[in-house]
């Protein structure tokens, strides 16, 4: 008989600092790897990490990370900022923000969340400082393989971080 596991939720609170969106990747792992979810890890790493950075660069306060258990074993990851603004191609449909240039450094992150979550969206929940303004981007990953892998290395190659993700099975 198989194991039915509770919802789950976290919330990790982030100070605007250069080195907290790579602690909050280190907590991702951490709960995976707590609820044997770790092939969620190369597509929620990615989703999260351009979210954080996202907040990061375009913010000066606070921010958090959200990681919530899905109904069909996936996950929900979510970054709040308090900046209310949606960024361009986040709100509506008809919204789209234009690729980046190929030479540029930044610009992409985004596009690879659109490409790479099975589902996406924002929101400015009042209990992550929606009432005083902000936002909640959104992602959900339901399955292991990165599914959009030629888009990553396309992005990746362009990439000076030195960033890098792996997968079984290339498509």
């Amino acid at each position: 008989m198989a194991t039915v596991s509770p919802p789950w939720s976290y919330t990790l609170q982030l100070p605007h600092d250069p080195r907290a969106p790579g602690i909050a990747r280190a907590t991702l792992r951490t709960v995976l790897a707590a609820h044997d979810l770790t092939e969620l890890a190369p597509t929620a790493e990615l989703l999260a990490s351009e979210l954080l950075t996202n907040a990061h660069l375009h913010t000066k306060g606070p921010y958090a990370l959200r990681l919530r258990s899905t109904e069909s074993h996936g996950l929900y990851v979510a970054v709040w900022d308090s900046d209310p603004r949606l960024p361009p191609g986040f709100g509506d449909a008809a919204d789209v923000h234009p690729e980046a240039a190929p030479e540029a450094e930044n610009g992409r992150g985004l596009h690879l969340v659109r490409a790479c979550a099975d589902a996406w969206g924002a929101s400015a929940p009042p209990e992550l400082g929606g009432s005083e303004g902000g936002k909640l981007l959104w992602a959900e990953c339901q399955g292991g393989a990165l599914r959009c892998w030629r888009l990553v290395q396309r992005t990746l190659r362009k990439s000076t971080t030195g960033w890098s993700c792996a997968r079984s099975d290339a498509r």
